[in-house]
This record gives C-alpha cells, sequence and structure tokens, in this order.
C-alpha cells in the first residue's frame, strides 16, 4: 500500500484532532478573581500596611470579644434575690436582672400600668404614619393618618378630652381657607411681589387668633355636648425611652419645615424678613441647649399670664425644635448654595414664579444634596434629648440614676449605660441607613 492510501485509510478512521466539532463550555474563573477570596483580597489584604492593620484589627477585635465574651456568658436574669447582691451570689458576669425588673420603668417611666396600652398604640400610630412618609411604595391614603397623628398621640398619651386636640387640629384648617380662599383678595390689595408674603402673615395670623381666642370657648362648649375623654396622665409621670422619643420626634418633624423657612427667610430680599431670619439663627446657634431648657423650665413662666399651666414636655418640645430648626436653616442654605447659578437662570427662562423654582427646582435638588448633614443633625438631635435630665425630666439617663441610688441596686453601671446605649445606637442606626437607601434612591448619575 502507498503512503498516500495509508494517510487516507488513517483519516477514515479518527477524526482530526485540531478541527472543533462543537462549542466548547465556558470554564468557571479562578477562585482568586471572584467571590469571597477576592472579596477578602481587596478589602483585608490588598497591600502590606494594609495586611498589618487588618491583623492588628482583628487581634483587637478578639481581645474584646475574650473580655466581654465572658461577662456576657456568664450573666444573671432572674437572681433569687432581686438585687446586686443577689447577681454576685449567681453569677460573676454581667448582671441583667435589672433591666429585667425594671424594664417597663425604662420603657414607660412611671406611666400607669393599666394604661400601657396607650403609649404602645401612639408609637403603633406613629410607625404607620411615618410609612407613607419614608417610603413612596406605601399607600398614599395613609398620609391622612400621617397629618392626624400628632394629634391622636397627643390625644392617647396625656388624655383628657379628645375635643382639646380636634380644636387644635381646626387651627390649620383656619390657616388654609385663609389662604386658599382669601389669597387672591390680599394680592390684589397688596400687589403681587407681596402677595405670597401677606398671604402667609394672614394665615399664620388667623391660626394666632384662632388658639388664643377661640379655641377654650369652641372645645367647652364641645365637652358640654358629647364628653368624650380618656384618664388624664400628667406630665411629670412620663419618662424614660417613651419621653427621649416624644422630644426627638417631635423636634425632628418641626424642625425641617421650620429650617427650610428660615433658609429661605435668610436668602431673602426683603430686609425685614432676611434680618428676623439671621437673629433667630445665629441667637440660637450662639446659645447652649442647656441654657434654652432651663429657660423652657423656669423663664418662660415668668411671660405667661397668671394662672396659665403650660405643660413642660411642651415647653421642652418647642425649645427643642426652636433650637434644631435653626441649624437645619444653616443645613439646607449650604444645599441651597450649592447649586450652579444655571439652576435659577433655568427656572427663570422657563417663567416659573419664585415659589414655583423654589418647589419644583431648588428645594428639590438642595434637599438631596443636604441629605447626609439633615441626617446627622437629626441624629444629634435625638441624642441631645438626654439634656432634659438637667431640669428633672427622667429620661433613660435619669432613671439609671434613681435606679443606682437604691440600695438594691447601689454599685450597679455598666449594664445599665449599656442598655440605654443600645436602645439610642439602634434608633440613631436606623436613621443612618435610611439616608443611605435615600441617597441611592436620589442617585441620577448612574455611577
Amino acid at each position: 500500500m502507498s503512503e498516500t492510501h495509508a494517510e487516507t485509510a488513517f483519516a477514515r478512521k479518527a477524526p482530526v484532532a485540531f478541527v472543533a466539532d462543537g462549542q466548547i463550555p465556558a470554564s468557571p474563573p479562578p477562585s482568586t478573581a471572584v467571590g469571597p477570596v477576592k472579596w477578602v483580597k481587596d478589602n483585608l489584604f490588598p497591600g502590606p500596611v494594609n495586611t498589618i492593620l487588618t491583623l492588628a484589627s482583628l487581634a483587637f477585635v478578639a481581645l474584646l470579644a475574650y473580655e466581654i465574651l465572658p461577662w456576657l456568658i456568664d450573666s444573671s436574669w432572674a437572681p433569687a434575690d432581686m438585687s446586686l447582691r443577689g447577681c454576685r451570689a449567681e453569677a460573676s458576669g454581667a448582671c441583667f436582672a435589672v433591666i429585667n425588673e425594671r424594664f417597663y420603668q425604662f420603657i414607660f417611666g412611671f406611666y400607669p400600668p393599666e394604661h400601657y396600652w396607650r403609649p404602645t398604640l401612639a408609637f403603633i400610630v406613629v410607625v404607620v404614619s411615618l410609612w407613607p412618609v419614608l417610603f413612596p411604595s406605601a399607600p398614599r391614603k395613609l398620609l391622612i393618618l400621617s397629618a392626624l397623628s400628632p394629634f391622636i398621640c397627643y390625644w392617647l398619651i396625656w388624655g383628657g378630652s379628645i375635643w382639646g386636640p380636634v380644636a387644635v387640629l381646626a387651627a390649620p384648617a383656619v390657616g388654609w381657607l385663609i389662604a386658599a380662599k382669601g389669597g387672591g383678595a390680599i394680592t390684589k390689595i397688596v400687589g403681587e411681589d407681596f402677595g405670597p408674603l401677606a398671604t402667609i402673615v394672614a394665615a399664620v395670623a388667623g391660626v394666632a387668633i384662632w388658639l388664643l381666642f377661640f379655641l377654650g370657648p369652641v372645645t367647652g362648649a364641645l365637652i358640654s355636648i358629647a364628653p368624650l375623654a380618656l384618664e388624664e396622665v400628667a406630665s411629670n409621670r412620663l419618662g424614660g425611652f417613651m419621653l427621649s422619643l416624644i422630644i426627638g420626634l417631635v423636634g425632628i418633624v418641626g424642625s425641617l419645615p421650620l429650617g427650610i423657612a428660615l433658609a429661605l427667610g435668610r436668602q431673602s430680599k426683603l430686609l425685614i424678613v432676611k434680618a428676623i431670619s439671621v437673629g433667630f439663627i445665629e441667637t440660637m446657634r450662639g446659645v447652649p441647649l442647656i441654657t434654652l431648657l432651663f429657660v423652657a423650665s423656669t423663664l418662660l413662666n415668668y411671660f405667661m399670664p397668671p394662672g396659665s399651666n403650660f405643660d413642660l414636655i411642651l415647653r421642652v418640645c418647642i425649645m427643642v425644635t426652636l433650637f434644631a430648626s435653626a441649624y437645619m436653616a444653616e443645613v439646607i442654605r449650604g444645599g441651597i448654595a450649592a447649586l450652579p447659578k444655571g439652576q435659577y437662570e433655568a427656572a427663570d427662562a422657563m417663567g416659573l414664579t419664585y415659589w414655583q423654582s423654589m418647589r419644583f427646582i431648588i428645594l428639590p435638588q438642595a434637599l438631596k444634596i443636604s441629605i447626609p448633614n439633615i441626617v446627622s443633625s437629626f441624629i444629634g438631635l435625638f441624642k441631645d434629648t438626654t439634656l432634659v435630665i438637667v431640669i428633672g425630666l427622667l429620661d433613660p439617663l435619669g432613671l439609671s440614676s434613681a435606679i443606682r441610688a437604691d440600695q438594691a441596686w447601689n454599685g450597679i453601671v455598666w449594664e445599665l449605660y449599656g442598655f440605654i446605649a443600645l436602645f439610642f445606637f439602634i434608633f440613631c442606626y436606623g436613621m443612618s441607613r435610611y439616608s443611605q437607601y435615600l441617597e441611592r434612591k436620589l442617585r441620577t448619575d448612574h455611577r
């Protein structure tokens, strides 16, 4: 057989090795290019310096765990003798029996135990009312509950007649009617330039007149017709985390719109409005919050009519809100100043009025820029609620001092402060995470 015939026979028996007869399946990437190994390499050991820092950090964490974990594991929650001495006789670690015994006192202060359902229901109302405000996927009809929740929660916590909050709720309705129905007539009288400002002044004046002169008679008439009421609870019985939440939420909710108004007022071309805004902001920022709390607790009564009873917690909430609004105004003013001039020129080119440009163009962008600083101000405000201890209100820190004064728990420190720190950490961390979610949701640069 010739050489050519042999090659032909071999080719018929076996295919050519270097000719592919199908698609080669993709090979998995190496373990060092994806997955946990890559993450560890990129984030923990990317270089010699970072490797040393990572190892030092791990050693520090291991040391903390070595010291703290035995203290937590060998802890006492319910000794036979509910006291620090009973804890020490039962375990060598933490004495969490004090948290077990005083848990409801930490949450509700000295609120009557048979009425714990009222602040609990108020907290549920707050959570549900914040849902449509914080998350656009929530049902929009719940915004009605968001508007009514301050009055519902006040009635649930403090009690009394339901017609008091209803009459107060009518005050913003009076202001809205003046602005909606009388705004056109006011603008015709004072002119287009001063029409919006005059309308706002008239609405505020109407609300003040309603609260000062009509609130009492209307409430009394409604009570005489239908006396619907809950048992009243004095403010000196409120305390613990409930008190911190009340002051913190009121300050956070109230300081944002007031801060926006002050920021716009500080940049206004109207001399009187600008002077009032600047004076208020600089005065509030130049005075410590403790001083304002002392003013709320003592000096404010000297300016009230004789025989008037202005609730202390309400006074504290007002002062905390005013104090926080001054800082909020500067945060928002910084966001407005960060916008390029072209945004204002674009609004003018579209023929928008001042209020339209602020509502649709300037403020949305300024608030988006200011989200980290706004949330930082909110977190600082919530932690500053512990300062009410200086005026005798029993917030969590005030309760811890009272508990340590008890002979049964004299000498206990870390357990109390650790429990209080955990509470504030949960709420502050939650606000921080929400701000990051909001930043990601509003991001438009596609990075």
